[in-house]
């Protein structure tokens, strides 16, 4: 069953999610204002730790920019919440338990791992400008280092 993703200047695909304390999060809750929403693993995984620790630490340089960072994965609110305490998050975590949102955004499905062709999440990162559309799209990224890309393919690096 393969979908397309959505590329660039497509309508970014609508969504709702629990954040990690369970409250509904949609994405047009941000509507006129850009949006960054990437898609990882798991929580409390070393990639998935470093990607979300760079993207709290570059918040600063996001917020000045405009933009809010939302992160997707499969874990359910309660891991999340561990997560985001452990690591001292501040950005938003968002629970995709049945992998629909990523699904829409082509962030799961057939990957290759340690040689291996596996179903999963795709490491992803999506900018979804003021208008809905997407603006830019990495796929299949690594953890480290991505951050310090995103920053500076949007201008963002200091």
């Amino acid at each position: 069953m393969a979908t397309t993703a959505p590329g660039v200047g497509d309508e970014a695909p609508a969504f709702t999610l629990p954040d990690a304390d369970g409250t509904p999060v949609s994405l047009s809750d941000f509507a006129g204002r850009p949006v960054i929403v990437y898609f990882y693993p798991a929580a409390m995984t070393p990639g998935c730790t470093t990607e979300a620790c760079d993207f709290t630490s570059a918040r600063g340089s996001f917020d000045g920019g405009g933009y809010t960072v939302l992160g997707i994965s499969p874990d359910k609110p309660e891991k999340l919440a561990r997560f985001r305490d452990k690591e001292d998050l501040s950005i938003v975590l968002l629970s995709d338990a049945d992998r629909a949102v990523m699904t829409a955004y082509g962030a799961f499905g057939e990957k290759k791992q340690y040689g291996r062709t596996v179903q999963g999440v795709i490491r992803s990162t999506f900018v979804v400008g003021a208008d809905g559309r997407i603006e830019q799209a990495w796929r299949n990224v690594k953890a480290t280092g991505h951050v310090a890309r995103v920053l500076k393919e949007l201008g963002l690096a200091s």
